[in-house]
C-alpha cells in the first residue's frame, strides 16, 4: 500500500482492544498530571502578587507575549516547568518565559521576565533558561526580543548565579555576540532593571521604556545611598523619561505597555529580515492515523516493548516512511519521511542498540548529511547491548561509530525522548550533551545512567563482593536497595529532568507533530553547512 512517492506504514494497532484501552487510560492520567503542573506554572507568583501586578497597571507576562505576536500564530514556549518542585515550588517557570513566536511575520526568540515571581529575579535555573534561549536563537538565526521586568540576581543564590562561566554574565556575553552576528537584540522595559538586570536593555540594539514604570539603574537608590551618600528616588535616578530625554539609554518612550508592545512590533517590521527556505518542501498532509492513539500504544510497563513505527505513523505526513535497511539492525528503525512538508530523517529505537543497529545508524546519518536532510531521534532504549557476544561482535567500536556520526552530523538534529533514555544509548541517540537544536520529552519518559532495577542490582552486587568492607548484613543490603531504588526512581523522572532544563520541555505526544514541524521550519531557513560528505559503508 502506498500514497504519493513513499511507502505507507500500515498500523497493526487495534484501538478497540482491551490492552489499548488500559494503556490509554494510564496515559491519560499522565497527561492530567502534566496539565495540572503546567497550570500551576502558568499562574506565576500566585493570586496576591498577580493582583498587585495589575494594580500597578501592568500586564502579565504571557498576556504581553499574546499581544506581541501576530494574531492566530503559534507560540512555542520552552521549559515551562523549569525549577519545578525546587525552592518549595515558589519559582514557577524559573520566573522567566522563553519561546519562539512570529512578530510581523518574523520568527523571534522572546525572553520575558515574570515580575510576579520573586520580582523577576534570576535563580540558577533562570540563568540557564535565559542562556538556553539565546543558544537556540543563535542556531536558528532568530532576533531576540527581551520583555524586561527584572530585579537582577537573587542575592541568596548569588554563588550559583553570578561568578561562573555559565552564570548571569554569560547571558550578557551571548547578547553581545548575537548582536555582532547580525541577530537583532531588542528590549522593552516594563519595570525595574537593577544591577545585572540593567545590562539586558543596555546591551540591546534598540530599547523601549514605559513611562512611569520602567527604570534602569546599575545601583538602586539604597545602593547609591550607601555607596556615595546620595539621596535620590528611583524615577529621578533611572526612570523612563530621564533615560529618553537625558541619558539616551532609551530609544523610545512609550506612554503605556500597549504602546511599548506596538513599538516593538514596529521595530521588528523594519528589520529588513529575509528568511529563505533551503529545503525542497512538499504539500502538507495529515497522518493516516490519529495522534491521540499514541497513549494506547505505549505500554504502562516500560519493560514491555512497542513498535516505534506506530509512533512514526502518527507523526509524519501521510504516514509515509521510506525505511532504510528494514531487515538488518532491527532494534534501530531508520528512514526518511516528510513532516509538515519538510524532509526529515528519523532514527527510532525498538530496543537496545546492537553492533548492527549502531553501524546502520551511522550509515544512515551519513546519507542524511550528504542529502541535507535534518535528523529526528526518537529515544526509547536501555542503551548499547552488553555481554560476551556483544563485546566479541565489537560493540565498543561500533557504538563509537554511531556516537561519532551523531557528534559530527552537519544537518540540524532534534530529539524527543519517547520512552527510556539510559546509559550511552542517550549519547548514541543524540542526548542533551550532543547539542540537538531542540530536545523534548514525553510524560512517560525516563532518563538516567540505568534503570532503578539495574542500578539496585549493580550496587548490591558491588557491596556483596567488597573485600574491604567485609560481609554485608541483610539489613545493610535492604537499606542499599531501598536508597538506590528511591534515588534512581526520583532522578529518572521527567519532571526531575525538565526542572533542571535537561530538556526544552515536556510535551504531549499529540503535540509532537506540530512542535517538531515548527522546529523543522526554523531550521530550514538557516544556511546549509557545506563540505565533503562521503558515505562510508561502515
Amino acid at each position: 500500500m502506498s500514497v504519493g512517492s513513499m511507502p505507507c506504514i500500515e498500523s497493526a494497532i487495534v484501538p478497540s482492544g482491551g490492552r489499548f484501552a488500559e494503556n490509554k487510560a494510564h496515559y491519560d492520567g499522565l497527561l492530567d498530571e502534566l496539565r495540572k503542573a503546567l497550570e500551576y506554572s502558568y499562574s506565576g507568583g500566585g493570586q496576591v502578587l498577580v493582583d498587585r501586578h495589575h494594580k500597578r497597571g501592568k500586564i502579565l507576562v504571557r498576556e504581553r507575549i499574546d499581544l506581541l505576536v501576530d494574531p492566530l500564530t503559534s507560540f512555542l514556549e520552552l521549559s515551562p516547568l523549569a525549577a519545578w518542585q525546587l525552592y518549595n515550588n515558589d519559582v514557577p517557570a524559573a520566573g522567566i518565559v522563553t519561546g519562539i513566536g512570529i512578530i510581523q511575520g518574523v520568527p523571534c526568540m522572546i525572553i520575558a521576565n515574570d515580575a510576579t515571581v520573586k520580582g523577576g529575579s534570576f535563580f540558577a535555573e533562570t540563568v540557564k533558561k535565559h542562556v538556553r534561549a539565546q543558544k537556540i536563537a543563535e542556531e536558528n538565526r532568530l532576533p531576540c526580543i527581551y520583555l524586561v521586568d527584572c530585579g537582577g540576581a537573587y542575592l541568596p543564590e548569588q554563588d550559583r548565579v553570578f561568578p561562573d562561566k555559565d552564570h548571569f554574565g554569560g547571558s550578557f556575553y551571548n547578547q553581545c555576540r548575537l548582536s555582532a552576528m547580525g541577530l537583532p537584540q531588542i528590549s522593552a522595559v516594563f519595570g525595574g532593571c537593577t544591577a545585572g538586570g540593567a545590562y539586558i536593555p543596555a546591551l540591546s540594539d534598540e530599547v523601549v521604556m514605559v513611562k512611569g514604570q520602567a527604570r534602569i539603574h546599575l545601583g538602586g537608590p539604597s545602593i547609591v545611598k550607601i555607596a556615595i551618600n546620595e539621596d535620590v528616588d528611583g524615577e529621578t535616578l533611572g526612570g523612563a523619561e530621564m533615560h529618553s530625554h537625558v541619558s539616551g539609554v532609551s530609544d523610545y518612550l512609550a506612554q503605556n505597555e500597549m504602546e511599548a508592545l506596538k513599538k516593538l512590533r514596529d521595530v521588528v517590521a523594519g528589520l529588513n529580515w529575509d528568511r529563505k527556505c533551503a529545503l525542497e518542501t512538499r504539500p502538507v498532509r495529515a497522518p493516516l492515523y490519529e495522534a491521540d492513539e499514541i497513549g494506547g500504544i505505549i505500554e504502562q510497563d516500560p519493560k514491555l516493548p512497542y513498535d516505534v513505527r506506530e509512533i512514526i505513523a502518527r507523526v509524519v505526513d501521510g504516514s509515509e516512511f521510506q525505511e532504510f535497511k528494514p531487515e538488518w539492525g532491527a532494534s534501530l528503525v531508520t528512514g526518511t519521511a516528510y513532516l509538515h512538508g519538510y524532509p526529515v530523517g528519523i532514527l527510532g529505537n525498538n530496543g537496545p542498540l546492537f553492533s548492527e543497529s549502531s553501524v546502520k545508524g551511522a550509515h544512515f546519518i551519513e546519507l542524511c548529511n550528504q542529502r541535507n536532510i535534518p535528523l529526528l531521534f526518537l529515544q526509547n532504549t536501555t542503551g548499547f547491548m552488553v555481554g560476551t557476544e556483544s563485546e566479541r561482535a565489537g560493540i565498543a567500536k561500533h557504538s563509537a561509530k554511531l556516537v561519532y556520526a551523531v557528534s559530527t552530523a552537519r544537518v540540524p538534529r532534534f530529539t524527543v525522548i519517547v520512552g527510556g533514555s539510559y546509559g550511552a544509548g542517550n549519547y548514541g541517540m543524540c542526548g542533551r550533551g550532543f547539542e540537538p537544536r531542540f530536545l523534548f520529552s514525553w510524560p512517560n519518559s525516563r532518563i538516567a545512567t540505568m534503570s532503578p532495577d539495574i542500578a539496585t542490582n549493580v550496587l548490591l552486587e558491588l557491596r556483596r563482593t567488597s573485600a574491604k568492607r567485609g560481609a554485608a548484613s541483610e539489613k545493610e543490603l535492604a537499606e542499599i536497595e531501598r536508597r538506590t531504588r528511591a534515588q534512581f526512581t526520583e532522578q529518572s523522572d521527567p519532571y526531575y529532568a525538565t526542572a533542571r532544563l535537561w530538556d526544552d520541555g515536556i510535551i504531549e505526544p499529540g503535540q509532537t507533530r506540530n512542535v517538531i514541524g515548527l522546529c523543522l521550519a526554523l531550521a530550514a531557513t538557516t544556511p546549509r553547512v557545506t563540505g565533503p560528505s562521503p558515505v562510508y559503508r561502515m
